[in-house]
């Protein structure tokens, strides 16, 4: 046997000294990385946050800062209305204060709401829509389920303890407060509702030879406008005498798409998230419109731009837009985005958006909606319940709905004096503008024939397909492309991938693709951790066993 010398022993021992350290030590480093990892994935984003419960009374003994998430469309008067009623909530709860961030668009917040979700700096409450919530709950235990505040006794709906005139549950509109209820929960609580209109310029469609019935079929709509494209020799159109018509454009054509559909009683969604649009109605439908498109019948608002300024210039005869978008539509609107010296006088009418079947109407119900953000503290989500409720007080539910063709919420505001006041004026000043009276007037008639589509996680995306497609075939003919049944098959392949829609084998049968957006920073985090986890377990498995081969 050889003896080793002191001077090689050394030598060899200082080789394997940080092997042997490495071994010793890695169990230590593996339980490290696991908590650190353990650690981020809870501190970033709420996917582990406990469920919100109702404090048995609101602290007033403590400060609360609350944020506060709104939209609106650089209208001054809604940003005052906002601002006075955060002054008012915080004239009665001294110990809150609720600072507002703006944004020109839902889908600004949504965005946003969807990146500070993996950083859990999510605002307090917020201005938003059903489809995306379902987006928002992803993550588990962010937005709070709303069922017990509602009912509760104290600080509930119409509640012992409010320090403000409220309404109950039961003064809430019941189909707006049921748009807001899902997966078996309420999310939110409406705010404001709007349906789309028909604004007609009701001066040439008699001046085209026809009479302007109370609901208009798509039939009667596709005929005028195809009457409206005729030009003489110079390229002049006869009804207008101008060098531009286009009789019918459409602001939202996700909302023509699904309102399409619904009155035809065909495939959109099922409850369950199971998507059916991509379908042979649907076909025939973007079949039909593509035909208009072609004739330059009709157009877009992604296309050409605002349906009111080709209205108010005499260039549209059929504008649909939105009931809270009236104060724009018509030659005497009080929000005009055209030079005076372009604007035609002419008479506005204002009607359901057409029909399939004029017997029984069927109108989509939109506008925003609040929720309610799930935070560490209890009190600070029943001090943002109680903002949340104050802004379906009547003061701001009228003063809001004055500003635009929406209608309040609940049958308190909608029954009060000052409302019905507002809503019969014949003053017809900017306040009392008819076409906005007469948008109001259409869903207050029509909250029955409204209707909402299914929300569940992949709702938003499958609403923007369903626009996309009538965008899709509207641009192609445009360009001179050939829409037939390759073309159809095609784009549906296209939207099916873009939308994320093609989670199933069936086209009629899709179910709901992700919208679950990225991966929040912690579960990143946590994924990369146990990879690394694992490859170090791994190795050291290797190198033990290598050891103990040696020593055999």
């Amino acid at each position: 046997m050889r003896v080793e010398s002191e001077e090689l022993r050394v030598k060899r021992e200082r080789r394997e000294a940080p092997k042997m350290a490495l071994s010793h030590r890695l169990p230590t480093l593996l339980l490290v990385l696991v908590l650190l990892a353990l650690t981020l994935s809870g501190c970033h984003g709420s996917r582990g946050r406990a469920g919100f419960e109702v404090p048995e009374a609101f602290d007033t003994s403590r400060r609360y800062e609350i944020t506060f998430w709104a939209k609106n469309d650089t209208n001054k008067t809604q940003t005052e209305i906002y601002k006075k009623a955060i002054a008012g909530f915080e004239a009665l709860y001294p110990n809150v204060t609720v600072t507002m961030k703006l944004y020109t668009d839902y889908s600004r917040i949504y965005n946003d709401v969807i990146t500070n979700i993996s950083t859990d700096t999510t605002p307090n409450v917020c201005i938003t829509y059903p489809d995306h919530i379902a987006t928002y709950m992803t993550g588990d235990n962010v937005v709070v389920p709303l069922d017990g505040l509602i009912d509760d006794a104290r600080y509930g709906l119409g509640g012992s303890e409010l320090l403000f005139d409220g309404p109950t549950r039961d003064e809430v509109i019941p189909q707006f407060m049921e748009e807001c209820a899902f997966s078996g929960h309420s999310y939110a609580l409406p705010y404001m509702r709007s349906t789309e209109a028909l604004y007609i310029n009701k001066t040439y469609v008699e001046a085209l030879g026809y009479e302007l019935p109370d609901v208009l079929t798509w039939d009667f709509v596709w005929e005028v406008s195809e009457a409206a494209t005729a030009k003489d020799a110079n390229g002049v159109f006869a009804v207008n005498g101008q060098k531009v018509m286009i009789p019918f454009i459409y602001k939202s054509t996700d909302n023509m798409m699904i309102q399409m559909l619904r009155q035809l009683d065909a495939g959109y969604s099922t409850e369950a998230g199971e998507i059916l649009i991509l379908n042979d109605t649907t076909k025939e439908l973007l079949f039909e419109i593509a035909r208009h498109a072609k004739s330059g019948a009709f157009s877009t608002f992604k296309i050409s731009s605002y349906p009111a300024n080709f209205l108010n210039a005499g260039q549209c005869i059929f504008a649909v837009d939105s009931t809270a978008g009236a104060t724009w539509m018509g030659s005497d609107a009080p929000l005009l985005d055209i030079s005076p010296e372009n604007i035609v006088q002419f008479e506005t009418a204002v009607r359901p958006v057409p029909q399939f079947d004029p017997e029984h109407l069927q109108m989509i119900s939109q506008g925003p909606s609040v929720c309610v953000f799930n935070k560490a503290d209890p009190q600070e989500v029943l001090a943002s319940w109680l903002f949340t409720q104050y802004l379906l007080t009547n003061d701001v539910q009228i003063a809001y709905s004055q500003t635009e063709g929406y209608v309040p919420v609940t049958s308190k505001a909608q029954d009060s004096d000052t409302y019905q006041e507002y809503l019969n004026s014949d003053a017809g000043d900017e306040l009392h503008y008819p076409v906005k009276l007469q948008a109001a007037r259409l869903l207050l008639d029509n909250t029955e024939n409204t209707f909402t589509t299914p929300v569940f996680n992949g709702s938003a995306s499958l609403r923007d397909a369903a626009g996309q497609l009538i965008e899709n075939v509207t641009k192609s003919v445009r360009r001179k492309q050939t829409v037939d049944d390759a073309y159809i098959d095609k784009l549906y392949e296209d939207i099916a991938s873009l939308y994320r829609l093609n989670q199933s084998s069936g086209r009629s049968g899709m179910t709901s693709g992700g919208d679950l957006g990225p991966l929040p920073t912690g579960s990143r985090v946590l994924l990369i951790a146990l990879v690394v986890i694992w490859l170090l377990l791994g190795a050291h498995a290797v190198s033990e066993k290598v050891k103990a081969r040696k020593r055999r």
